[in-house]
């Protein structure tokens, strides 16, 4: 071979190099088009789906399709409406309660002169403070002024929609020295005088919660300090602000908890019709009016659209239940090989979840506010000797829901971490509310006369129907044929709570 026919030889081979990239394969084209088309954007005639067999002509639905697939929609539109509505029907119903104990101004006050009770229904009340609660209406009273008095415990302002506007008492500015706090709507933009902490809500109707500590395990000195110290009235009386009236809730029936069933929609309505528009960010606006549910329309389903919703309120129920008895999210349980379980998984009363990174915390945000209420960070952040801490728990140390006919023990290690008390409360899965019983109040306290240590300081608490012979001071009394779930608080918490070196026991089953 010649040098000319080496470099001819050469020359072709780098241009099949530089040309063969260059070269296109045609697939077979896919039938109906010019072109092979990826299957992952093609529809077949038939798909086999949760919600039944979806059928397409040339992915155009069919006529049965759309309907099914239209019924669906209003059905998953309707069960998110539920779970997302719950912090503004929790609110409404604390409000729509306390009508019935004849709280209808924002100088009315409901106050639980000898504790709060088994008899009202309220969402994980305790049994160990002296409540003082009440609402404003800032749209009737424009800003309103809310005198605190010296030695309040923990207090907090939440709006319509269940979020903090502000604290008051011991975790608030005032630091339990007492304050006047002045409370703006939302379109205010007057003068605001000084002398005030102030905060601005979101909404017209504002939730007051305040807690007074016993003293010497009675409700008699809080009940006082409230009864001659509180004071809500508008800022334009305050030269002449109206006599407080006082509506003691201990030992009376009501109820506070929103609706489980089709009223719960009319409920959300009734909110979302009474406050302003800018209230809710718009993605939750149109959430609430792709059912129907939009301020200055009637709420009027159909009869097709009121059956899918009232479908819609019973999976959202059952949801939002095994949303908060049996917690799936990561960070939920406080303790490794231990059920118990905190209230604010992620550890953010805004419920934002990894700061922000991951959106609004869902679930977590179910989880609390379908069990409880009152929204404040002084529940969520490292407060040593401040605020309070909670841990839940809805079955025994074997994983099986708590049952009011079987009888377990719990252990209280010594030395609880807590600077002001602790308390163990008992509730009834229903209504999430005390569990009614023989005994007015279902639950054990350390400061209350009368509970027997163990010898190595540790409490062993009982629950069973009947009290254990030898035990009926650490007794809290079960029902047959009803379950029931516990919150653990501590008041005051301190180091060891936050760092996991003090943890309660389970619950243990005593007899099969």
């Amino acid at each position: 071979m010649n040098l000319k026919t080496l470099r001819y030889l050469t020359l072709l081979a780098i241009a099949a190099v530089v040309i063969a990239p260059c070269v296109t394969t045609f697939a077979e084209p896919t039938p109906g088009f010019n072109n092979k088309i990826s299957e992952n954007i093609m529809t077949p005639d038939s798909v086999e789906t949760r919600i039944g067999t979806l059928e397409f002509f040339d992915g155009m639905p069919s006529a049965e399709t759309v309907t099914k697939v239209f019924d669906n929609l209003d059905f998953l539109r309707g069960v998110e409406v539920f779970l997302n509505g719950i912090p503004a029907t929790s609110i409404e119903g604390l409000r729509l309660g306390m009508l019935q104990l004849g709280v209808k101004k924002p100088n009315h006050i409901m106050i639980t002169d000898t504790l709060l009770d088994s008899e009202g229904l309220f969402l994980t009340g305790n049994t160990d403070t002296v409540y003082a609660s009440g609402f404003l209406n800032l749209l009737e009273d424009g800003p309103t002024v809310v005198e605190i008095p010296p030695g309040c415990g923990p207090g907090t302002l939440d709006d319509a929609f269940f979020r903090f506007v502000i604290d008051m008492g011991a975790p608030g500015p005032d630091r339990g020295q007492g304050g006047k706090y002045l409370i703006l709507p939302p379109e205010y933009d007057g003068d605001v005088p000084e002398g005030y902490f102030v905060a601005r809500s979101r909404s017209y109707v504002n939730w007051l919660i305040l807690r007074g500590f016993l003293v010497d395990g009675k409700p008699d000195a809080a009940s006082k300090m409230f009864r001659t110290g509180l004071k809500v009235y508008p800022l334009a009386k305050a030269d002449h602000p109206p006599q407080m009236e006082f509506f003691n809730a201990s030992g009376k029936e009501f109820n506070t908890i929103h609706a489980n069933d089709f009223d719960f929609y009319e409920e959300l309505h009734g909110v979302i019709n009474r406050e302003p528009v800018s209230m809710l960010e718009p993605e939750l606006r149109g959430l609430f009016a792709s059912i129907g549910i939009q301020k200055g329309q009637a709420f009027a389903p159909d009869t097709r659209m009121k059956a899918i919703l009232t479908d819609a309120v019973a999976v959202g129920n059952a949801t939002a239940r095994a949303i908060f008895l049996r917690p799936r999210l990561d960070g939920a349980f406080i303790f490794e090989n231990s059920y118990w379980y905190t209230a604010f998984v992620g550890g953010n009363h805004e419920w934002l979840k990894d700061g922000g990174e991951g959106g609004r915390y869902l679930e977590a945000r179910t989880l609390f506010f379908y069990q409880a209420t009152v929204n404040t960070p002084a529940m969520v952040l490292k407060m040593i000797g401040k605020g309070s801490q909670y841990a839940g728990c809805a079955v025994d140390s074997n994983g099986n829901y708590l049952d009011g006919s079987k009888s377990y023990k719990l252990n209280i290690p010594k030395d609880v971490p807590a600077k002001d008390f602790w308390s163990v409360v008992v509730y009834d899965p229903q209504t999430r509310s005390e569990l009614q019983t023989g005994q007015r109040y279902p639950s054990k306290n350390n400061k209350k006369a009368g509970l027997v240590e163990n010898p190595d300081g540790s409490v062993d608490l009982y629950f069973a129907p009947t009290a254990p012979k030898g035990h009926e001071h650490n007794w809290i009394e079960t029902i047959p044929g009803k379950g029931w779930f516990s919150l653990l608080r501590l008041y005051g918490p301190l180091e060891p709570w936050f760092d996991r070196t003090w943890q309660p026991g389970d619950f243990e089953l005593m007899n099969e």
